[in-house]
């Protein structure tokens, strides 16, 4: 039997300079898809090229309006890049904040020649609304809770002691010194924006009157939503307001993982094969201490160089590699395409 795969789609605060750019510059299946969707972005996408290209340190790459539509495209065209080389399309797509927004484009809940006014969309939504920021605090929700600043919100679940908070950044100053004065490890995300909290409802209403102009679809493959912790469903791809509410909305990822990997039976060949498309191993860290994965009835396979550089395109070719291992559908030529293209 087969391992199901799963794509797992980063958000804000993963983004890194230059990811992915080794594929970018050797791999035209991912090149190719990442150009169209920069392209459908006229002037601007020739503007975010650049701010993607270049090295570190880059503190552009920390403003929203520059690393959402980044991490869109690039978790897009790193999907149907992955697709392209293996001849296998992910089991599972489950994408973290704006990551889910690449799902969906892969799942067809919109079209790529959509994805652009998407995502332009939610650029001017968020434009102006700046003054709040985001914290990763190493504890559990129930733990961290109790001892938030009014005005400070959980929004996200990344972890079974991995939460994040969003609010107005002075609210969350003074949370960070409470929950460090608790012994919490606290730490500043890459944000300008107090994503996932009330502190965006206004641009959620924004974003929803956008999208309600763009055609959307019910998704075409398995969507593990981690708005909601469940499959999307059709009434809920269709409707603009699910996808806007997100802004606003604590993100689920987590308990979203964790219903995959709970249903996973212990036993070789019966478990996931989770492709981590960030580019600092975020959204498997907290997988490698589930039973499936310690076990070895599921794995975590990176697709991106990690946080200290190396080759994306050996990376990924690794990770086909790993594909072809577990009997997922992938043609013998294409398994070191990725590797060979840095030696041509």
């Amino acid at each position: 039997m087969s391992r199901r795969t799963v794509l797992l789609l980063p958000g804000q605060g993963a983004q890194r300079e230059r990811m992915a750019a080794g594929l970018y510059e050797a791999v035209p299946e991912f090149a190719a898809p990442m150009d169209s969707f920069l392209a459908a972005l006229g002037p601007e996408g020739a503007r975010l090229r650049e701010e993607w290209l270049r090295p570190a340190p880059n503190p552009s790459l920390d403003d929203a309006l520059v690393s959402q539509p980044l991490l869109f495209g690039v978790g897009y065209a790193l999907g149907r890049c992955v697709t392209a080389l293996s001849g296998h399309a992910p089991d599972v797509l489950l994408g973290h904040s704006v990551g889910e927004l690449a799902a969906a484009a892969l799942a067809g809940v919109f079209s790529p020649e959509d994805a652009a006014q998407v995502m332009a969309a939610r650029r001017t939504a968020l434009a102006g609304r700046t003054g709040g920021g985001m914290l990763a605090v190493g504890a559990a929700v129930a733990d961290v809770e109790p001892l938030l600043t009014p005005g400070a919100a959980v929004a996200a679940v990344n972890g079974p002691r991995q939460t994040v908070l969003a609010g107005p950044s002075d609210t969350l100053a003074r949370t960070s010194e409470r929950l460090a004065a608790a012994g919490m490890v606290v730490r500043a995300l890459r944000s300008g924006h107090a994503f996932h909290s009330p502190s965006l409802a206004g641009a959620a209403e924004a974003y929803a009157r956008a999208l309600s102009h763009v055609p959307l679809r019910a998704p075409e493959g398995a969507l593990l939503s981690t708005r909601t912790a469940r499959w999307l469903r059709e009434e809920e791809a269709t409707d603009p307001a699910f996808w806007a509410g997100q802004l606003a909305l604590p993100v689920l990822y987590w308990p979203a993982l964790r219903a995959l990997l709970d249903g996973t039976p212990d036993g070789p060949g019966t478990g996931l094969v989770l492709l981590d498309a960030s580019a600092d191993r975020s959204l498997t860290a907290p997988a490698r201490r589930h039973p499936s994965v310690r076990s070895g009835a599921s794995v975590v396979v990176p697709l991106l160089a990690g946080p200290a550089g190396g080759d994306d395109p050996g990376t990924l070719g690794e990770a086909l590699d790993v594909l072809a291992s577990h009997r997922v559908r992938t043609p013998p030529h294409a398994r070191t395409r990725a590797a060979q293209a840095t030696a041509s």
